[in-house]
C-alpha cells in the first residue's frame, strides 16, 4: 500500500503532499488542474515510468532543473529524483544504483484512463506496450530484455538507413545481439498472455452478462526459428524498407469476441468492455504473480462507463485493491458508498474535502 506522496517541481506542482486511503483516493477538479499529474507521480515513484510521455524533462516543472517524488511504500521510504538526463534512486535514505534494484522493492500498477480503448481502436503499438508494462512487472529480466533490444534495434535500423549500400555485416552483428534479448522478450510475452487469458474470459463475461466470449492471442512476428535466421531471409524486404522488418517490435495481440477479431467488429459498447476485460485481468495477473494486488490508478474513467459497467469494475477487482481515481465531478456516484478520502485540485492547490472510513 502506498499511504503518501510528495511532490516537489513535478509538472504543475512547486510542492504538494497527500495522504493516501487504504481503499479508495479521489482527486476531483476541472481538466488541467493538476490531479492527473498527481497519479503521474504515483506511477513514475513506484514504476520510474510515466503512461503519459517518455521524455523525462516533461515531467519537470517549467523553469526548474530537477523534479522530486518521494512516498512511503509498504513501510519503505521511496525516493526518485532527476532532471532531463539525470535520475537517482534511493530505498529508505540507501541510494539505489540500478533501476533494477529500486523497482524489486517497489510496488506493483495498472494505469486505466481513457486511452484504453486505443487497445482496440489503435495500432498494435498500444498493445504491445500493454503487454510491456505488465511483463516488466511480472519477470525481473525482462524490462532489461526490452531495453537492449531496443538499443541494439535502433542500430540497427541507422544502418539500414544510413548508405546507399548497406552494410550487411554490420547489421547482422547488430542481429545477433537483438537476437539474443528477442528470445527473452518472446517467451515472457507468451507467458504473459497465458496467464492473462483465463482472467481476460471470465471478466469479459462478466461484463457482458454471460453473452460473450474474450479472448486474446499472442501474435509474434517470428513464428519459427530464430530473429538472426529470419532477418537473414528477409533481406530483400529489408533493401526496400530500409528498416528491420521482423521481431518483438512488430508484435501483436489478437482481441476476439465470440470468435471475431474485436478490433474490426466490435461495437463500441463491446470494445469498451474488453478494453476493461484487458485491464482487470492485469491486476488479477499481476495478483497472482507477486501474491499482492497492485495499485490501481483510473484516470477519469468512471465518469464514462454506464451504471452497470461501474459497478461491475469494482466488484471484479482484486479484493483489497488501493485504489486512486481523479473525476471531474461525482454525479458518478449516485449515491453509491465511498469509503475514503476526497480531494479537491484547482490550479495546483489540494484540499481535502470529505474523508469517510
Amino acid at each position: 500500500m502506498l499511504t503518501d506522496l510528495l511532490l516537489r517541481d513535478f509538472r504543475c506542482f512547486e510542492e504538494c503532499r497527500v495522504a493516501l486511503h487504504p481503499e479508495m483516493t479521489v482527486f476531483i477538479g476541472r481538466n488541467a488542474q493538476g490531479k492527473t499529474s498527481i497519479m503521474e507521480a504515483a506511477c513514475v515513484l513506484l514504476r520510474l515510468q510515466s503512461p503519459r510521455t517518455s521524455n523525462r524533462g516533461e515531467v519537470i516543472r517549467l523553469g526548474a532543473k530537477t523534479m522530486l517524488i518521494e512516498g512511503t511504500f509498504m513501510g519503505k521510504r521511496l525516493r526518485c529524483a532527476q532532471s532531463a538526463t539525470v535520475r537517482r534512486l534511493a530505498v529508505d535514505g540507501a541510494v539505489s544504483g540500478k533501476s533494477a534494484d529500486y523497482l524489486s522493492g517497489s510496488g506493483l500498477v495498472v494505469w486505466m484512463d481513457h486511452r484504453d480503448m486505443n487497445l482496440l481502436r489503435g495500432s498494435a503499438e498500444h498493445r504491445r506496450r500493454y503487454l510491456d508494462f505488465a511483463a516488466s512487472q511480472m519477470f525481473p529480466d525482462y524490462l532489461k530484455a526490452l531495453r537492449g533490444y531496443e538499443r541494439a534495434l535502433r542500430g540497427r535500423n541507422y544502418v539500414l538507413k544510413r548508405d546507399a549500400i548497406i552494410s550487411w555485416r554490420q547489421a547482422d552483428a547488430f542481429a545477433k545481439v537483438m537476437d539474443e534479448f528477442a528470445q527473452v522478450i518472446i517467451a515472457r510475452r507468451d507467458e504473459l498472455v497465458q496467464i492473462l487469458q483465463p482472467h481476460i474470459t471470465r471478466i469479459h463475461a462478466e461484463l457482458s452478462s454471460g453473452c460473450e466470449i474474450g479472448i486474446t492471442n499472442y501474435d509474434p512476428s517470428v513464428f519459427e526459428g530464430n530473429l538472426f535466421d529470419r532477418l537473414g531471409q528477409m533481406r530483400d524486404e529489408e533493401q526496400r524498407l530500409r528498416q528491420t522488418a521482423a521481431g518483438p517490435h512488430r508484435d501483436d495481440l489478437q482481441l476476439r469476441i465470440n470468435d471475431l477479431d474485436a478490433t474490426s467488429y466490435a461495437s463500441e459498447g463491446q470494445q469498451r468492455s474488453f478494453a476493461l476485460s484487458l485491464k482487470v485481468a492485469q491486476a488479477h495477473a499481476l495478483e497472482q504473480v507477486a501474491g499482492y494486488p497492485p495499485l490501481l490508478l483510473l484516470d477519469d474513467v468512471f465518469g464514462e462507463l454506464d451504471a452497470y459497467r461501474r459497478r461491475a469494475l469494482m466488484q471484479l477487482l482484486p479484493a483489497g485493491t488501493q485504489k486512486v481515481i481523479t473525476t471531474t465531478n461525482l454525479d458518478w456516484v449516485q449515491g453509491e458508498f465511498m469509503t475514503g478520502l476526497v480531494y479537491q485540485v484547482e490550479a495546483a492547490k489540494v484540499e481535502v474535502i470529505n474523508q469517510a472510513g
